[in-house]
């Protein structure tokens, strides 16, 4: 079945409830690689109980609507869908333990056409659950790598910006770990292209791939690290495209 780009925008998601506790909030830290060095302090806090604070882009593993895109009604061809960009607009910080809400909602569907793929913007509102305070705006880019052709409309597509010529201001250097990818998933995202090689081969990749969503969480560290000194009130947003795979290790 082909993809019907007025059924996806229109898809049915029902708001997601989640209550998250401050074990969540030091196993989704641990899984970008904060406290990769134990001694230091500023890393600590946000993987230790004591003065625990929720990295800022922990709202991206929260109140996911879950493996929609395998219902055959979507037409999307899941084995070849990949996580093409993702953003966040943080409005206020994430309490370390609570319970929040998640509209989702698509905003758009681009036809690249035959063999070139197609494209699926996406909303994800998180708000608090008692208040409705909004806590965090997400946006992401899938892209369904078998799904081009379907007569849908050709644009408008999101730009990227253009990568700086000159030399970089600042330089930061992260490790990722052989197994960071099965400490990552489990925030809850459990899709085998992460963790199964065999499914990894399937879908073209030599071997497991990292999440998307980890690499935006290692760089947001690299900013807060490099930019903020660890202020992270200080990061209000952040978008990026994932223009290559990464591989644990």
């Amino acid at each position: 079945m082909p993809i019907d780009a007025e059924r996806l925008v229109n898809w049915p998601f029902e708001d997601i409830v989640q209550a998250y506790t401050e074990r969540d909030t030091m196993l989704y830290a641990l899984g970008i690689g904060l406290g990769a060095d134990p001694m230091d302090p500023r890393q600590l806090r946000f993987v230790y109980e004591r003065n625990l604070t929720a990295f800022p882009t922990m709202p991206v593993v929260l109140c996911h609507p879950g493996a929609w895109t395998s219902d055959p009604r979507t037409g999307i061809v899941r084995g070849k869908q990949v996580h093409g960009e993702q953003g966040i607009i943080l409005h206020r910080p994430l309490p370390k333990a609570g319970t929040v809400r998640g509209r989702t909602r698509i905003t758009g569907v681009v036809d690249k056409g035959v063999g070139r793929g197609a494209l699926l913007y996406t909303e994800r509102r998180i708000v608090d659950h008692e208040s409705d305070e909004p806590l965090a705006t997400l946006t992401s880019t899938s892209f369904a790598r078998d799904n081009g052709g379907f007569g849908g409309p050709t644009g408008p597509v999101n730009q990227p910006h253009p990568i700086p010529t000159a030399a970089p201001e600042f330089i930061a250097e992260f490790p990722t770990f052989p197994h960071s990818a099965l400490l990552y998933r489990l925030n809850a995202d459990y899709n085998p292209l992460h963790s199964d090689p065999e499914v990894a081969k399937a879908a073209g990749f030599p071997r497991p791939i990292l999440h998307g969503l980890c690499t935006f969480g290692i760089a947001a560290h690299a900013i807060i690290r490099t930019c903020c000194g660890y202020e992270t009130s200080l990061l209000r947003s952040i978008q990026a495209r994932f223009s290559a795979p990464v591989f644990s290790g």
